[in-house]
Parts: structure tokens; sequence; C-alpha cells
């Protein structure tokens, strides 16, 4: 079975040299330093950042305190979903936790290309299950997997992490204390 980054090299791959074309034309590249804010919470999203260097983070703010919900690394594409797509308030903050390189697709141009190239619509469609499958895959390794087995998953999806991301952070996307986190990684 094809994991999902290749379904979408695919699809892409397939698609016709002008739709190609237009996609390149309504993407900017650009870079952005580690802390810097993309998305603030109470924004609307109106971009996609298409992560091609780095690893960038999104977050909610509950009583002070921040609460991890994802991490972006290359080839993912970061927004807030729910506030993309309805164009409403967000209530997540996205950032960058080391330098990041991204291509930038705003979403007013995203809407236009799907109508003039109706393949994009295919494109969108993948993106959505994927992204509908991952949430639906998280809800699931939250309420069935022990916090240990939650981290060496973590691990075994993407070792870079204990490089370049704080533990504070690991610890809030695993819904676990920073001292439980500690126990972890100390049998390891």
């Amino acid at each position: 079975m094809l994991n999902h980054f290749e379904k979408i090299a695919q699809l892409v791959a397939s698609l016709d040299t002008k739709t190609q074309i237009f996609l390149s034309k309504i993407e900017e590249t650009k870079s952005f330093k580690k802390g810097e804010i993309l998305l603030n919470a109470g924004s609307v999203c109106r971009k996609s950042f298409h992560v091609r260097k780095g690893i960038m983070r999104k977050y909610h703010i509950k009583n002070g305190k921040e609460i991890t919900t994802d991490f972006f690394f290359e080839d993912d594409i970061a927004l807030a979903y729910t506030s993309y797509t309805f164009q409403e308030p967000s209530t997540e903050f996205i950032d960058c936790l080391t330098d990041v390189k991204v291509s930038i697709t705003h979403r007013e141009q995203w809407e236009a290309a799907k109508i003039k190239f109706p393949k994009l619509l295919e494109l969108d469609l993948l993106l959505t299950e994927i992204h509908a499958g991952a949430l639906e895959e998280d809800l699931l390794d939250l309420r069935t997997l022990t916090a240990t087995e939650r981290y060496e998953k973590l691990l075994a999806q993407a070792p870079e992490l204990l490089l370049h991301i704080k533990l504070t952070h690991i610890a809030s996307y695993l819904n676990i204390s920073l001292e439980t986190l500690s126990r972890i990684r100390a049998k390891f």
C-alpha cells in the first residue's frame, strides 16, 4: 500500500504541464527564523505552508499554558485546518521550532486553481482524506496507547524530534507531564 507522500507525489506527477506551471506560479517560497510565528490565535488562517525544510509546531494556549497539538516536518502542510476551511478565527498558533523554508499558497488562489483545473479537486480531496486519517489515528493513539507507547511511536516516526524540539513541547504533544516523559526516556 502506498503511503500518503507517495500518493500525493503520484497525483502531482499526473498533473498536466499547464496545471503544474500554474501551481508553481501561485506558490511563494519563503524562509523564516526559529521562533517566528506564522499564525496567531484569533487570526484567520488564509495560507497553507508546505514545509520544505525545518520543523514547525501548532499549539493552543489554555490557562496560560502552551498545549502542542501538532508538529510539521519536511513535506507536511502546516495550517490551522478548521480556520483555513471555514475562514474563521483560529484558536491555535503556528510557529517555527527551527529555521524553516516553506512554499506558501494563499487560500483564495488555491480555490481559484481548483475551479480552473478540476484535477486539483482530486488532490484537495486526497489531502483532506489524509488529514482526517491522521486525526483519527492521533485520537485512537491517545485513547489506546500508553504514554510509553505513544513516545516510542513518535520516535519511530520522527527520530529528529530529540535533536530540535524542546522536551516540554514533546510532553505536551503526548499529553503527559514533563516528569512522566523524563521517566519514560530514562528507560531507553
